[in-house]
């Protein structure tokens, strides 16, 4: 897998983080692109309880992730992002994951354009109002606009976990 490669690398993050579900003994399934808004469907092994996980990939030692407009997008309690930090061959060491509820996810990031958009860029000019990016920044960077820092959801499996109970 290139650093290129980004259909390649989306899928080895949502693979990777179903595996990690699984191992977990959760049952994830992979919805195949057929869900606009969830990668990976969960549910408890009687299939009582369900969550939702929207998977944005990066490659370890990068400084953010996107993760685009819809981040900003509270959906509900049941709905979880995971950043999945997946090593290309060459990079040492294992993947990383960042488990942020939806709701944290939508106040941070909406939080942040909105300080970024009222700014003025590097020339001084105005931003486009209409921009669809959005992107967060990785530890151990914190949000330089509005300080959040997402290290403390790092392997926080257990989110998801409670709400599958």
């Amino acid at each position: 897998m290139t650093d290129h490669d980004k259909s390649h690398r989306g899928a080895a993050g949502q693979y990777s983080t179903a595996a990690e579900l699984c191992r977990r003994g959760i049952v994830a399934v992979i919805t195949m692109g057929t869900c606009p808004n969830t990668d990976i469907l969960c549910s408890n092994k009687d299939g009582s309880k369900f969550v939702h996980i929207q998977v944005k990939t990066f490659v370890p030692e990068n400084k953010t992730c996107s993760v685009g407009r819809k981040a900003e997008h509270d959906y509900g309690d049941n709905f979880f992002w995971v950043l999945a930090g997946v090593r290309t061959p060459d990079q040492k060491g294992s993947n990383i994951f960042y488990v942020i509820p939806s709701k944290e996810m939508a106040k941070n990031v909406e939080e942040s354009f909105k300080i970024w958009k009222s700014t003025p860029g590097k020339k001084g000019q105005l931003r486009k109002q209409d921009n669809t990016f959005r992107s967060l920044y990785l530890p151990p960077t914190k949000d330089p606009l509005n300080g959040w820092d997402i290290s403390k959801y790092e392997n926080r499996w257990d989110l998801i976990e409670k709400k599958l109970k």
